[in-house]
């Protein structure tokens, strides 16, 4: 299926929800909606989906104008946050349903497989109210699964499970949604999370769609500081400077040896991401001195806050380490590794990516 959503935008009342966009998800491949709450993903969900209608602009199925027709008129498969399934149902049933529809002739095979893999064939003789709310909504994404429809509609549907089974569970889909055939638009707030199922993504901010590309080149290369911060978990560091003779001057810190474009404004951002900041120099670094505010112990990585004169800096380091509050310390930096951003807050440099490619 090719689904193209032509000049479309959503307005409720004076407020405008979406602002005027064009996306076409690639077909079979998965797309990602990366956004923070209300950045407008679930409003183009329901757009694509028929549940809603857009204010302006027109929404294609294979060439042909479908805006305004319902849901139940279009083979679209859906799962939100908040799981739906049938109560008087077993799970059996519940992920038979669309099977049965379809009229396949292995669904008692093709049910276990998918509860399988979503580890919840030990609860297919159960009925939902007797799961808990993180398994109920494997019962949800295995009936979607199932529908096999050329359009699936994924509304952070990870969002309400425990860490350990989410990061299994994207493996999983990642797996799922390649071995299959449907055009998979998947919405979420976790930058790591559209890094993991590839694909495309769709930088979304206040409605606005900010930019759109493979995944890879979107992260490493955003193409405006919004997208950089949206793109980035910690968000981005953010440091003020300016061009100088060697490149880049960092305000109230050190020059940065970055070949910049010859219309480059004088005025710069420059951006670094929380992993690229070391406590061990390596050759070429630059060093930033400061003290620590505050060192967060998450998973395997830390992530210490540290006040420098170039402004507080978020370093995310591997491995647990233990820092004291107002302890110095001396954060270092490879100039390659830093983004260039004009005054307006659009693209200028990206750290050069293996192989030569920004």
């Amino acid at each position: 299926m090719q689904l193209t959503l032509e000049s479309i935008s959503k307005r409720v009342g004076a407020e405008p929800w979406l602002h005027e966009m064009s996306l076409a998800p690639h077909p079979g491949e998965v797309t990602v909606l990366l956004g923070a709450t209300q950045a407008g993903k679930t409003s183009l969900m329901r757009i694509m989906a028929g549940l809603d209608v857009p204010s302006a602009g027109r929404v294609l199925v294979d060439g042909a104008n479908v805006t305004g027709m319902p849901v139940r008129e279009r083979n679209v498969a859906m799962v939100y946050q908040q799981f739906i399934n049938y109560p008087s149902m077993t799970v059996a049933d519940n992920i038979a349903s669309p099977l049965k529809l379809r009229g396949d002739q292995r669904i008692p095979e093709r049910v276990r497989a998918l509860a399988a893999k979503l580890h919840i064939e030990m609860f297919l003789d159960r009925l939902p109210a007797e799961l808990s709310g993180g398994q109920q909504q494997r019962v949800a994404l295995a009936r979607a699964l199932a529908k096999g429809a050329p359009l699936m509609l994924l509304d952070e549907p990870l969002v309400n499970l425990d860490y350990k089974l989410r990061e299994e569970l994207r493996e999983e889909l990642t797996q799922l949604f390649a071995a299959g055939d449907s055009t998979v638009v998947y919405a979420t707030t976790e930058p790591a999370e559209a890094l993991l199922l590839g694909g495309y993504t769709a930088v979304l901010d206040a409605g606005e769609l900010l930019q759109y590309g493979p995944t890879a080149e979107v992260f490493h290369a955003p193409k405006s500081i919004r997208v950089a911060r949206a793109f980035s978990d910690p968000p981005m560091n953010l440091i003020g400077g300016e061009a100088a003779t060697i490149g880049v001057r960092m305000n109230a810190g050190p020059d940065l040896q970055i070949p910049l474009p010859a219309a480059a404004s004088r005025a710069l951002t420059l951006g670094v991401r929380a992993p690229a900041l070391r406590v061990h120099a390596r050759p070429g670094d630059v060093a930033l001195p400061g003290t620590v505010e505050l060192a967060e112990i998450s998973g395997s990585d830390t992530f210490v806050h540290v006040a420098t004169a170039v402004g507080e800096l978020v370093a995310q380091l591997t491995g647990v380490h233990d820092f004291a509050l107002g302890a110095p310390i001396t954060l270092h930096l490879n100039p390659a590794h830093v983004y260039v951003f004009d005054s307006g807050g659009a693209l200028l440099v990206a750290p050069q990516r293996s192989g030569g490619k920004a």
